[in-house]
Protein backbone atom coordinates (compact mmCIF):
# COMPACT_ATOMS: atom_id res chain seq x y z
CA UNK A 1 0.00 0.00 0.00
CA UNK A 2 1.50 3.33 -1.02
CA UNK A 3 1.16 6.74 0.60
CA UNK A 4 -0.02 9.46 -1.83
CA UNK A 5 2.44 12.16 -2.78
CA UNK A 6 1.62 15.76 -1.91
CA UNK A 7 2.93 18.59 -4.07
CA UNK A 8 3.26 20.87 -1.06
CA UNK A 9 6.19 18.74 0.14
CA UNK A 10 7.19 17.58 3.60
CA UNK A 11 5.81 20.59 5.44
CA UNK A 12 5.36 18.61 8.67
CA UNK A 13 8.70 16.83 8.56
CA UNK A 14 10.06 16.26 12.04
CA UNK A 15 6.62 16.46 13.69
CA UNK A 16 5.33 13.51 15.70
CA UNK A 17 1.69 12.63 16.20
CA UNK A 18 -0.72 10.06 17.57
CA UNK A 19 -3.58 8.75 15.44
CA UNK A 20 -6.41 7.04 17.34
CA UNK A 21 -9.34 5.49 15.53
CA UNK A 22 -8.09 3.68 12.42
CA UNK A 23 -10.33 0.65 11.90
CA UNK A 24 -9.74 0.03 8.20
CA UNK A 25 -8.84 1.86 4.99
CA UNK A 26 -12.21 3.65 4.96
CA UNK A 27 -11.73 5.28 8.35
CA UNK A 28 -11.55 9.05 8.72
CA UNK A 29 -8.52 8.44 10.94
CA UNK A 30 -6.83 6.65 8.04
CA UNK A 31 -7.42 9.62 5.75
CA UNK A 32 -5.84 11.85 8.40
CA UNK A 33 -2.92 9.50 8.90
CA UNK A 34 -2.18 9.36 5.18
CA UNK A 35 -2.20 13.14 4.92
CA UNK A 36 0.05 13.65 7.93
CA UNK A 37 2.48 11.02 6.70
CA UNK A 38 2.49 12.45 3.19
CA UNK A 39 3.41 15.82 4.71
CA UNK A 40 6.37 14.17 6.43
CA UNK A 41 5.12 13.57 10.00
CA UNK A 42 6.06 10.49 12.02
CA UNK A 43 3.07 8.64 13.46
CA UNK A 44 2.07 6.47 16.37
CA UNK A 45 -0.98 4.33 15.58
CA UNK A 46 -3.38 2.42 17.82
CA UNK A 47 -5.86 -0.39 17.18
CA UNK A 48 -8.93 -1.24 19.21
CA UNK A 49 -8.35 -4.92 20.04
CA UNK A 50 -7.02 -8.24 18.73
CA UNK A 51 -9.95 -8.54 16.32
CA UNK A 52 -9.12 -5.17 14.76
CA UNK A 53 -5.34 -5.64 14.72
CA UNK A 54 -5.08 -7.60 11.41
CA UNK A 55 -7.01 -4.83 9.63
CA UNK A 56 -4.92 -2.00 11.06
CA UNK A 57 -1.46 -3.60 11.09
CA UNK A 58 -0.82 -3.30 7.32
CA UNK A 59 -1.94 0.32 7.42
CA UNK A 60 0.44 1.08 10.28
CA UNK A 61 3.18 -0.64 8.29
CA UNK A 62 2.41 1.52 5.26
CA UNK A 63 2.80 4.56 7.48
CA UNK A 64 6.15 3.29 8.83
CA UNK A 65 4.67 3.78 12.31
CA UNK A 66 7.34 3.13 14.98
CA UNK A 67 4.65 2.85 17.66
CA UNK A 68 1.73 0.45 17.16
CA UNK A 69 -0.30 -0.38 20.25
CA UNK A 70 -3.73 -1.54 21.38
CA UNK A 71 -6.05 1.12 22.74
CA UNK A 72 -9.55 0.59 24.02
CA UNK A 73 -10.27 3.69 26.09
CA UNK A 74 -12.76 1.73 28.18
CA UNK A 75 -9.97 -0.56 29.44
CA UNK A 76 -8.24 0.98 32.47
CA UNK A 77 -4.58 1.75 31.90
CA UNK A 78 -4.40 1.31 28.14
CA UNK A 79 -4.55 5.02 27.34
CA UNK A 80 -1.84 5.82 29.88
CA UNK A 81 0.32 3.00 28.45
CA UNK A 82 0.17 4.58 24.98
CA UNK A 83 1.33 7.95 26.28
CA UNK A 84 4.04 6.31 28.40
CA UNK A 85 5.34 4.61 25.25
CA UNK A 86 5.29 7.91 23.34
CA UNK A 87 7.19 9.57 26.18
CA UNK A 88 9.79 6.79 26.22
CA UNK A 89 10.20 6.62 22.45
CA UNK A 90 9.92 10.27 21.41
CA UNK A 91 9.84 12.33 24.57
CA UNK A 92 7.49 14.76 22.85
CA UNK A 93 4.30 15.01 20.82
CA UNK A 94 3.19 17.59 18.27
CA UNK A 95 -0.38 16.56 17.49
CA UNK A 96 -3.01 13.93 18.14
CA UNK A 97 -6.13 12.89 16.26
CA UNK A 98 -9.01 11.50 18.33
CA UNK A 99 -11.35 9.79 15.89
CA UNK A 100 -13.35 7.45 18.09
CA UNK A 101 -16.95 7.40 19.27
CA UNK A 102 -19.23 4.71 20.59
CA UNK A 103 -22.74 4.23 21.88
CA UNK A 104 -24.41 0.89 22.68
CA UNK A 105 -26.78 -0.01 19.87
CA UNK A 106 -29.92 0.12 22.00
CA UNK A 107 -28.84 3.50 23.36
CA UNK A 108 -28.00 4.96 19.96
CA UNK A 109 -31.18 3.74 18.29
CA UNK A 110 -33.53 4.84 21.05
CA UNK A 111 -34.92 8.28 21.84
CA UNK A 112 -32.72 10.68 23.77
CA UNK A 113 -35.61 11.02 26.22
CA UNK A 114 -35.42 7.29 26.98
CA UNK A 115 -31.65 6.84 27.19
CA UNK A 116 -30.61 4.60 30.10
CA UNK A 117 -28.01 5.97 32.50
CA UNK A 118 -25.40 3.30 31.76
CA UNK A 119 -25.77 3.79 28.00
CA UNK A 120 -25.46 7.56 28.39
CA UNK A 121 -22.33 7.24 30.52
CA UNK A 122 -20.71 4.82 28.08
CA UNK A 123 -21.48 7.12 25.15
CA UNK A 124 -20.02 10.16 26.89
CA UNK A 125 -17.02 8.29 28.27
CA UNK A 126 -15.79 7.00 24.91
CA UNK A 127 -16.98 9.83 22.68
CA UNK A 128 -16.08 12.85 24.83
CA UNK A 129 -14.24 12.21 28.08
CA UNK A 130 -11.54 10.15 26.36
CA UNK A 131 -10.59 13.22 24.29
CA UNK A 132 -10.33 15.34 27.43
CA UNK A 133 -8.15 12.68 29.03
CA UNK A 134 -5.93 12.52 25.94
CA UNK A 135 -5.48 16.28 26.13
CA UNK A 136 -4.42 15.95 29.77
CA UNK A 137 -1.85 13.28 28.92
CA UNK A 138 -0.60 15.09 25.81
CA UNK A 139 -0.09 18.47 27.49
CA UNK A 140 3.27 17.72 29.15
CA UNK A 141 4.57 16.17 25.91
CA UNK A 142 3.69 19.23 23.82
CA UNK A 143 6.67 21.19 25.09
CA UNK A 144 6.82 23.42 22.03
CA UNK A 145 3.08 23.65 21.47
CA UNK A 146 0.91 21.34 19.41
CA UNK A 147 -2.56 20.59 18.14
CA UNK A 148 -5.35 18.35 19.42
CA UNK A 149 -8.05 17.19 17.00
CA UNK A 150 -11.44 15.59 17.68
CA UNK A 151 -13.96 14.41 15.09
CA UNK A 152 -17.51 15.70 15.34
CA UNK A 153 -20.61 15.96 13.14
CA UNK A 154 -23.36 18.41 12.19
CA UNK A 155 -25.79 16.47 14.41
CA UNK A 156 -24.21 18.26 17.37
CA UNK A 157 -25.81 21.55 16.30
CA UNK A 158 -28.99 20.48 14.55
CA UNK A 159 -31.32 17.56 15.11
CA UNK A 160 -30.38 14.89 12.56
CA UNK A 161 -32.81 12.01 12.32
CA UNK A 162 -31.46 8.80 13.88
CA UNK A 163 -28.29 10.48 15.22
CA UNK A 164 -29.95 10.65 18.63
CA UNK A 165 -27.71 10.48 21.72
CA UNK A 166 -24.55 10.79 19.64
CA UNK A 167 -25.62 14.33 18.80
CA UNK A 168 -25.66 15.10 22.51
CA UNK A 169 -22.20 13.58 22.96
CA UNK A 170 -20.77 15.52 20.01
CA UNK A 171 -22.21 18.77 21.38
CA UNK A 172 -20.39 18.07 24.64
CA UNK A 173 -17.23 17.26 22.68
CA UNK A 174 -17.37 20.59 20.82
CA UNK A 175 -17.83 22.46 24.10
CA UNK A 176 -14.81 20.60 25.49
CA UNK A 177 -12.79 21.70 22.46
CA UNK A 178 -13.55 25.36 23.20
CA UNK A 179 -12.73 25.13 26.89
CA UNK A 180 -9.54 23.17 26.25
CA UNK A 181 -8.47 25.66 23.57
CA UNK A 182 -8.86 28.47 26.11
CA UNK A 183 -6.97 26.63 28.82
CA UNK A 184 -4.11 25.29 26.68
CA UNK A 185 -3.69 28.29 24.38
CA UNK A 186 -1.07 30.01 26.58
CA UNK A 187 1.10 26.91 26.04
CA UNK A 188 0.68 27.23 22.27
CA UNK A 189 -1.49 24.13 22.18
CA UNK A 190 -4.37 24.51 19.74
CA UNK A 191 -7.56 22.46 19.90
CA UNK A 192 -10.02 21.83 17.06
CA UNK A 193 -13.08 19.78 16.18
CA UNK A 194 -13.25 18.59 12.58
CA UNK A 195 -16.79 18.13 11.26
CA UNK A 196 -16.88 16.07 8.06
CA UNK A 197 -19.99 15.64 5.99
CA UNK A 198 -21.59 12.17 5.95
CA UNK A 199 -19.07 9.45 5.10
CA UNK A 200 -19.61 5.75 4.47
CA UNK A 201 -17.47 4.51 7.38
CA UNK A 202 -17.92 1.47 9.58
CA UNK A 203 -19.01 3.70 12.46
CA UNK A 204 -21.73 5.25 10.32
CA UNK A 205 -23.16 1.82 9.54
CA UNK A 206 -24.78 1.81 12.98
CA UNK A 207 -27.01 4.77 12.06
CA UNK A 208 -30.37 3.70 10.58
CA UNK A 209 -31.19 4.91 7.04
CA UNK A 210 -27.66 6.23 6.59
CA UNK A 211 -27.79 5.77 2.80
CA UNK A 212 -30.66 8.25 2.67
CA UNK A 213 -28.57 10.73 4.65
CA UNK A 214 -25.72 10.36 2.15
CA UNK A 215 -28.06 11.00 -0.79
CA UNK A 216 -29.52 14.06 0.92
CA UNK A 217 -26.07 15.48 1.64
CA UNK A 218 -24.96 15.04 -1.96
CA UNK A 219 -28.06 16.69 -3.38
CA UNK A 220 -28.09 19.65 -0.96
CA UNK A 221 -24.40 20.49 -0.58
CA UNK A 222 -23.34 23.46 -2.75
CA UNK A 223 -20.47 21.32 -4.07
CA UNK A 224 -22.96 18.60 -5.12
CA UNK A 225 -20.52 15.92 -4.02
CA UNK A 226 -19.70 13.97 -0.90
CA UNK A 227 -16.57 14.55 1.11
CA UNK A 228 -14.02 11.73 1.30
CA UNK A 229 -11.47 10.77 3.92
CA UNK A 230 -8.61 12.40 2.02
CA UNK A 231 -10.43 15.75 2.01
CA UNK A 232 -10.77 15.49 5.77
CA UNK A 233 -7.16 14.43 6.19
CA UNK A 234 -5.72 17.33 4.18
CA UNK A 235 -7.78 19.91 6.07
CA UNK A 236 -6.79 18.43 9.42
CA UNK A 237 -3.10 18.30 8.55
CA UNK A 238 -3.16 21.96 7.49
CA UNK A 239 -4.37 22.99 10.94
CA UNK A 240 -1.33 21.27 12.49
CA UNK A 241 1.04 23.45 10.45
CA UNK A 242 2.57 26.68 11.77
CA UNK A 243 0.62 28.58 9.11
CA UNK A 244 -2.45 27.88 11.27
CA UNK A 245 -0.79 28.81 14.57
CA UNK A 246 -3.40 31.47 15.42
CA UNK A 247 -6.42 29.33 14.59
CA UNK A 248 -7.80 27.48 17.61
CA UNK A 249 -11.04 26.43 19.27
CA UNK A 250 -12.77 25.98 15.92
CA UNK A 251 -15.27 23.53 14.49
CA UNK A 252 -14.06 23.13 10.92
CA UNK A 253 -16.72 21.83 8.55
CA UNK A 254 -15.37 19.72 5.69
CA UNK A 255 -18.67 18.93 4.01
CA UNK A 256 -18.88 20.70 0.68
CA UNK A 257 -20.92 23.45 2.33
CA UNK A 258 -23.76 21.15 3.38
CA UNK A 259 -24.06 22.68 6.85
CA UNK A 260 -24.93 26.14 5.46
CA UNK A 261 -28.05 24.88 3.67
CA UNK A 262 -31.56 24.84 5.09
Amino acid sequence: MSIPTVKAGKILEGRKGLIVGIANDRSIAWGCARAFRAFGAELAVTYLNDKAKPHVAPLAEALDAPIFMPLDVSVPGQLEAVFDRISETWGELDFLVHSIAFSPRDTLQGRVTDVPRDGFLTTMDVSCWSFIRMGHLAEPLMKNGGTLFAMTYYGSQMVVENYNIMGVAKAALEAAVRYMAAELGPKRIRVHAISPGPLATRAASGIPDFDELLAKAKSKAPSRELVDIDDVGAATAFLAHDAARLITGQVLYVDGGYHIMD
